[in-house]
């Protein structure tokens, strides 16, 4: 990425002599840009600590502290930012979403409800697939998708279903994916082109919903059942197409201050795209992938892929699993019930997983034979129950349990205190999903009443534990905007105003140290990334004002002024 040419008045770059307390030292190498002027947070420490220049050279940080000592760095040609009062900190290192979703979703209809997008009921998503349709300009037949909408925030509080789609669209196949990712709705058209009719039986860890009376498909595929409309949704596109989202979805998560993305549960056919976009150099932020489970035995131990290791800005960091579903959909496998009703299930509903027991010991033993970081999706807590099952056979089977081998169980969200406590002692680390007490605390309330909804995502918890944890998005399924996902883990208020788990809320330093420090350590990448610190990479972001020191319910109102990898400016507010 070219550095952006013309500065912004907070941004002006200093030259006069007078600025540089102390002459370059014989020897030095001068720096090429010098931050002063603002507040510096390090991230480094359990408190706040705060620098007063700091110095950068070939993509690095090479000297953080006082003014003068950092000014001695000052070469003829360095470049000093004043910030004038703006705050600098690390990039912010994203522990788990889907920057290959988001990629596709730029062609894929919004159905999101307000204030992310416009859908508040059933005939706003037919308008705006419609939408879609003639935005594409998609000839007759064109399978169409749109992502994003939410039963529970929709005037009829029920999913689509088929019948819904089948006037408006009779020729096009039509795929609505859920706001969790964990379900969708198909019209009769895609139906047909996935091979679902009443004869499909329901897969193992999926259900096909179905027409009341009838074993005919309703319409809604929950989990694995969609496993037959992934080969659609997925399917490449031209390549110059294929880099010109990715460049798009990019330039989008670096306007929110991500230096360091994920990727997580990418699907077979999209492996040789990303790895071609990193030979091409398509990649201007880093990439975290990982290979979804379904073809695990193909990447892993064999040699096709080389772990861990960055090319390019990409790193396949490791193998995803996705033992069981979402909470809002009722599909996260809990120990208890949820309090209401669940389609497609009669009495005792706790979800279901996607996976057996016997499934999640055997990826968990492939990956840990093969030293493979694992990252595995649970919601629910008996679905973490597996989990830690899982791990200590794998640990038994292949030995060595001093290894260090971060496993990552994505959301932690309806879980028990026991089981932070064995995280901590196994340990296992959570990346926790904080945004879900805004966008379904309501949501979760009602589900699971008071005390399970208030113990989603325990931050605060976790850290008294001692256990060190993420916290994240999940993009697709809630904006990237990592100063909104800041202000739910520090105050944990539902769309309607009512706190969910006022003993989970964390302080903005341990919110920010989840989004940094934290997850640049769950990516075995504590050396390079997380705090601002002499050798590491210049990833950092300046923001408007600090987080640490304006009102907790203004949070999510700063804005990112600008984002830098590497030392190179790769978004800059208003340019």
């Amino acid at each position: 990425m070219k550095l952006h040419k013309a500065l912004p008045a907070w941004r002006t770059a200093i030259v006069s002599a007078g600025l540089s307390a102390l002459p370059l030292s014989a020897g030095a190498q001068p720096a090429q840009t010098i931050y002063a002027g603002g507040d510096i947070l390090t991230m480094e420490g359990a408190t706040p600590r705060y620098a007063q220049a700091l110095a950068v050279r070939d993509g690095r940080i090479v000297r953080v502290g006082n003014r003068s000592a950092v000014m001695a760095l000052k070469g003829a040609q360095t470049q000093v930012v004043e910030l004038k009062g703006r705050t600098l900190i690390p990039g912010f290192v994203d522990s788990h979403s889907h920057l290959s979703d988001y990629a596709g979703s730029l062609e894929q209809g919004n159905l999101n409800p307000p204030p992310i997008g416009k859908v508040e009921r059933i005939t706003d998503i037919i308008a705006e697939m419609k939408s879609l349709k003639a935005r594409l300009n998609a000839p007759a037949g064109t399978l169409l998708v749109g992502s994003g909408y939410d039963q529970d925030l929709l005037a009829e509080k029920r999913h689509p279903t088929a019948a819904d789609l089948d006037a408006a669209f009779p020729d096009e196949p039509v795929i609505l994916r859920h706001a969790s990712g964990h379900m969708l709705v198909a019209n009769s058209a895609a139906m047909k082109l996935a091979r679902v009719s009443a004869e499909t039986p329901d897969p193992e860890g999926g259900t096909i919903l179905r027409k009341a009376g009838s074993k005919e498909p309703e319409g809604l595929m929950q989990e694995m059942a969609m496993q037959g409309f992934m080969p659609m949704m997925t399917a490449p596109r031209p390549i110059a197409k294929e880099f010109e989202l990715l460049k798009r979805a990019q330039q989008h998560y670096a306007q929110f201050g991500v230096t360091t993305a994920a990727d997580h549960l990418i699907m077979e056919d999209r492996l040789p795209i990303m790895e071609q976009a990193a030979r091409d150099k398509q990649f201007f932020i880093d990439v975290v992938a990982a290979p979804a489970f379904i073809y695990a035995n193909k990447v892993v131990g064999t040699g096709r892929i080389r772990w861990g290791e960055y090319d390019n800005h990409l790193k396949w960091g490791g193998l995803k699993i996705a033992v069981d579903g979402s909470p809002q959909g009722k599909t996260a496998f809990v120990s208890q019930n949820y309090l209401t009703p669940v389609p497609g299930c009669e009495k005792d509903c706790k979800g279901f997983p996607n996976l057996n027991q016997k499934q999640v010991d055997g990826l968990l033993q492939l990956a840990y034979k093969n030293g493979v970081q694992l990252y595995s999706h649970c919601n629910g807590d008996a679905a973490v129950d597996m989990m830690i099952r899982g791990h200590e056979q794998a640990v038994a089977a292949v030995g060595d349990p001093k290894k260090d081998r971060r496993t990552l169980i994505i959301h932690s969200q309806i879980m028990r205190p026991d089981q932070l406590d064995a995280y901590k002692r196994l340990g296992l680390l959570p990346t926790f999903f904080s945004a879900h007490t805004h966008y379904w605390g309501d949501v979760h309330l009602a589900n699971l009443g008071a005390q399970r909804a208030g113990f989603i995502s325990p931050l605060a918890t976790a850290a008294k534990k001692g256990v060190i944890h993420g916290n994240h998005t999940d993009t697709i399924v809630t904006p990237i905007d990592q100063m909104s996902l800041l202000w739910t883990a520090v105050n944990r208020v539902s769309r309607t105003g009512q706190v969910v788990g006022a003993s989970e809320r964390v302080s903005p330093y341990q919110g920010l140290k989840a989004q940094t420090t934290y997850g640049a350590y769950l990516y075995f990448e504590e050396k390079n990334k997380g705090t601002l610190a002499a050798g590491k990479l210049a990833d950092l972001v300046i923001l408007d004002r600090n987080p640490l020191k304006v009102k907790p319910m203004a949070i999510r109102e700063i804005r990112v002024l600008e984002t830098i990898k590497e030392g190179q400016t790769v978004y800059r507010a208003g340019s």
